[in-house]
């Protein structure tokens, strides 16, 4: 890809990220093509529908998320890590379920860029599991889907909850994580 386009490419994924999150993924191209400072044309070169740029959004979402867990990894005591990086994911979880229910609607669940997801963030939970399990910080038979599935629950329990609400929750979560 040539660099004026591989630009374009990033600043209308960057573009749409901040208006799903705005406005929702019901947003209008146009608009997110506008706010690009390209054309519509341009936007349906490198996104041919809205399906495509939703995906593409959530291909980069899960790809920074689970960056996080491998950076948390190397900054943090293994139990801090893990503890950062699951408030991280209940809150990626919160503000992106529109994005996700709206991917989950328009492509099968068997899909190439489900199996990608899963896989990436499964390393990614896997790679903050491991020193926790050896410093003995977590139980362990906690298996990385067990991690993500816990996030998915507690984003959920607390879609109307305050912040106040939503930590009270995570303390309790986490707790039950330890031996």
């Amino acid at each position: 890809m040539r660099a004026d386009a591989r630009r374009n490419r990033e600043r209308i994924l960057t573009t749409a990220r901040e208006a799903f999150a705005e406005h929702g993924v019901e947003v209008p191209l146009d608009d997110i093509a506008r706010r690009a400072r390209v054309g519509p044309g341009t936007l349906y070169r490198h996104f041919p529908n809205r399906d495509a740029l939703v995906e593409a959004v959530y291909r980069e979402e899960i790809g920074a998320l689970s960056a996080r867990a491998y950076a948390l990894v190397e900054e943090l005591p293994p139990e801090e890590a893990l503890a950062a990086w699951f408030r991280e994911q209940v809150g990626w979880v919160r503000d992106s379920s529109g994005l996700a229910m709206t991917l989950k609607a328009a492509i099968d669940r068997d899909s190439e860029t489900f199996a990608f997801c899963k896989k990436q963030l499964r390393e990614a939970v896997a790679a903050l599991l491991e020193p926790a399990r050896a410093a003995g910080a977590v139980r362990a038979n906690l298996e990385p889907s067990d991690l993500l599935r816990l996030g998915h629950g507690v984003a959920t329990a607390c879609e109307h909850a305050d912040g106040e609400g939503i930590e009270r929750l995570l303390s309790v979560v986490l707790a039950g994580l330890r031996p």
